[in-house]
């Protein structure tokens, strides 16, 4: 892949020095008067790379028979813009190339990745320990759970009917494994509810945003979880903490997720990455490698690998994790991502969020046939009830450009025929407001449509 380098002033006049004119203007001194243009060029204002980019995918729309689908889609990976310095750095060969990083003269660029991955993990979440990535958000709530047993020897996990459901099959599968059981705590408009808890319960797991978009109360999920000795454990959507009270503010013990939002295209499903923070006082528990920070004999900054609790390195029976390869490509993709956005940019792309869920909300509100599943302040995604049979309404929008979101009856029969309405910085106000037409649109033929036809 080729990279532009932009030449400085010193480059310029070399070359110039070089073929024997004094400025650029010379070089064009044989080229006549008439043939030179003698205006300036309308390019317009300048524009984001991101503004650019679409600007792009649409002129090359026009040379295929249909543009690519609007996609409202969520429910754990999100299309979100992807700044071109990711790619421009992680398909480097020294990053690209490595694996584990057993030898610390060798690796202090894979190492310092993993460092400050580590540390800009912390500070989203408000935790001191970061480890260097685990597999994907799944995982990494089964691994926070692993942890817990590990700590109380407890024999009962009580984890958010608010959590996602793949995280949730994860947790169960794992636990059964370890002789465990799995307790769901129910939601009441969209938030936990937590049963009366025991001596019994290891770990109380919540999601935060939860499965809806909807704010959940760490705070005192962490209060009621400590009561009875028991961990609490979060699993959060990075890019929304940047807004939200972090869960180490919150008094919760360990930070999950799954971080394909930081950096990560959607490429299919994958790869991605998760993360997981926890509190010192767990620390020697966490799984896979945490990279460290350390001085060598003549006082030079230094990385080396702190702390590895995979099997391959210490005696099996004591090992916290089987991780082998680390996703740690993945994960410099994050921190990369996060240093492009900057404190600033953070917020600024979370409230950018907010803004536009809350105007794709009033507007799907308004739309007849369309209910809102839950009254609450929400984040990124939100859940509705459509007055329709779903399976015309999405064959309409999808014929229409659009993909509206994600449905829900088959994890949560209850809700009825009902969808889960993501938004990114990608989504326009245009394109909220297409969502909205066309669903009214196709919920109107669905509802008037004979028995079996097709909307």
């Amino acid at each position: 892949m080729s990279r532009y380098t932009s030449v400085t002033e010193q480059d310029r006049r070399e070359m110039l020095r070089a073929i024997g004119v004094s400025s650029v203007e010379e070089l064009f001194g044989d080229i006549p008067e008439s043939l030179r243009l003698d205006r300036p060029l309308d390019l317009g204002e300048g524009l984001s790379e991101l503004e650019v980019f679409e600007e792009l995918r649409a002129l090359a729309a026009r040379n295929v028979s249909c543009a690519d689908e609007v996609s409202f889609l969520g429910a754990g990976m999100y299309d979100h813009y992807i700044p071109a310095l990711v790619d421009s750095i992680i398909e480097r060969s020294e990053f690209l190339t490595p694996y584990t990083p057993y030898q610390p003269e060798i690796s202090q660029g894979g190492l310092q990745a993993m460092f400050e991955y580590q540390t800009a993990i912390s500070e989203l979440t408000g935790l001191p320990v970061s480890n260097a990535s685990v597999y994907e958000g799944p995982s990494a709530v089964g691994a926070a759970g692993y942890l817990a047993k590990l700590s109380n020897g407890r024999g009962r996990f009580v984890v958010s009917r608010g959590v996602h459901p793949h995280s949730r099959r994860t947790l169960a599968t794992l636990a059964h494994a370890w002789g465990m059981d799995v307790v769901e705590a129910p939601l009441a408009e969209g938030l936990t509810e937590l049963p009366a808890l025991d001596e019994d319960v290891s770990a109380v797991i919540v999601q935060q945003p939860n499965f809806f978009g909807m704010v959940e109360d760490l705070e005192q999920v962490a209060a009621s979880a400590h009561s009875v000795g028991a961990l609490a454990i979060s699993a959060c959507d990075p890019l929304p903490l940047a807004l939200l009270r972090s869960p180490g503010e919150c008094q919760i013990d360990i930070a999950v997720g799954e971080g394909q939002s930081l950096g990560n295209r959607l490429d299919f499903g994958g790869p991605s990455f998760g993360f997981f923070a926890t509190t010192q006082a767990l620390m020697r528990r966490v799984p896979g490698r945490i990279a460290g920070e350390t001085r060598d004999v003549e006082g030079r900054r230094g990385f080396v690998l702190t702390l590895q609790t995979r099997e391959q390195h210490i005696r099996r029976e004591r090992a916290t994790s089987n991780i082998c390869t680390a996703q740690a490509l993945n994960a410099l993709a994050g921190v990369i991502y996060l240093s492009w956005l900057g404190r600033q940019g953070i917020v600024d792309v979370a409230e950018l969020m907010i803004q536009r869920t809350a105007y794709a909300r009033e507007r799907l509100a308004a739309v007849e046939g369309i209910t809102l599943a839950h009254p609450g302040p929400v984040v990124r995604e939100f859940a509705v009830t459509v007055d329709a049979p779903l399976e015309p309404v999405l064959a309409a929008c999808r014929r229409r450009g659009i993909n509206p979101g994600y449905v829900l009856g088959t994890e949560y029969p209850e809700l009825g025929e009902a969808l889960l309405v993501a938004i990114t910085e990608r989504r326009t106000r245009a394109d909220i407001d297409s969502l909205a037409d066309t669903l009214g649109g196709a919920i109107a033929s669905a509802r008037t449509a004979p028995m079996g036809a097709t909307a």
